[in-house]
């Protein structure tokens, strides 16, 4: 008797785990192939901005339904492009400004962000606070006077004058000031026991703990300032000095929104962009900054 009730147990126990296992992997599957639902519908104007970019001109773009492969595949479009406007140029232009942007506005963040997050004074929190309020003011109430300010500076058709209002930014002095706050202080303090300066304990001691996050303000430094359109057009009239996004936008008229040609423009404005998110993205992990503190 007692073996047929614990045979009972058993059985109505693995029954009950098989349950659970088949709810599971259903779950899982649900959420599967929603995430794919969800990340196809992202990725469907980029697949077809690409397809569109290597269609030939008998081919229809706007069918229905979507055709993102190109029957004829050509590099005629790129070409096109490529020889009525200097793009060679705009690249540089573009690799330029966002090269000094992001190398400045890593410096200056950095520097701004250090004695925010490790050294104490009258008036840091306050500080910290009215930087960080800067983030609600758009930069369209700002344009003006910078515009004005960057005239009288004689920086007008400059890259200096492009890059001018990129030189800090409140996210990125609040990005890396939580980064800084999350080094150990027993490092810091072994540091100035071994006779380090502050700026010495900035330079070698804190910026490689925080390595994933100044990857990540770079990231986004560089793609805004990659993609920034409104400030060039604002500053910049000499067409030697534009950058990709001005380019960009005037194949539209050079071309009587020809489609397939201002794909191929955006396909090449946007393949930088990618190609350094594919050559960083390994960077972006924290690190085990607490590796040489003993608990």
């Amino acid at each position: 008797m007692t073996e047929n009730l614990s045979g009972q147990k058993y059985s109505a126990v693995k029954l009950q785990n098989r349950l659970r296992l088949r709810q599971t992997i259903s779950k899982s599957l649900a959420t599967y192939i929603g995430l794919i639902a969800i990340a196809v519908i992202m990725l469907f104007p980029l697949l077809w901005l690409v397809g569109t970019s290597f269609k030939s001109p008998t081919e229809d773009i706007f069918s229905f339904p979507p055709q993102l492969l190109p029957r004829q595949p050509t590099l005629q479009n790129f070409l096109s492009v490529w020889q009525t406007y200097p793009f060679g140029t705009y690249l540089i232009n573009s690799a330029i400004v966002a090269g000094l942007t992001v190398g400045l506005n890593l410096l200056f963040c950095s520097l701004a962000a250090y004695p925010l997050a490790r050294l104490n004074f009258q008036g840091r929190k306050l500080i910290f606070a009215l930087v960080v309020a800067t983030i609600m003011i758009p930069f369209q109430i700002v344009m003006i006077p910078l515009y004005i300010l960057v005239v009288n500076l004689g920086l007008r058709n400059t890259y200096l004058g492009v890059i001018f209002p990129n030189l800090a930014s409140a996210f990125g002095i609040f990005l890396l000031r939580q980064a800084f706050q999350g080094v150990p202080k027993e490092l810091e303090e072994a540091a100035r026991i071994d006779g380090c300066s502050e700026l010495g304990i900035w330079w070698h001691i804190m910026l490689p703990a925080i390595r994933p996050a100044l990857v990540t303000l770079a990231i986004f430094v560089f793609i805004g300032s990659w993609s920034d359109f409104l400030w060039p057009l604002v500053v910049l009239d000499r067409p030697e000095y534009y950058t990709l996004p001005i380019g960009v936008a005037n194949l539209a008229g050079t071309f009587s929104l020809d489609w397939r040609l201002i794909a191929a423009g955006s396909v090449i404005s946007i393949a930088p962009i990618l190609l350094l998110f594919l050559l960083v993205q390994r960077y972006i992990i924290p690190t085990d900054i607490g590796s040489g503190v003993k608990g």
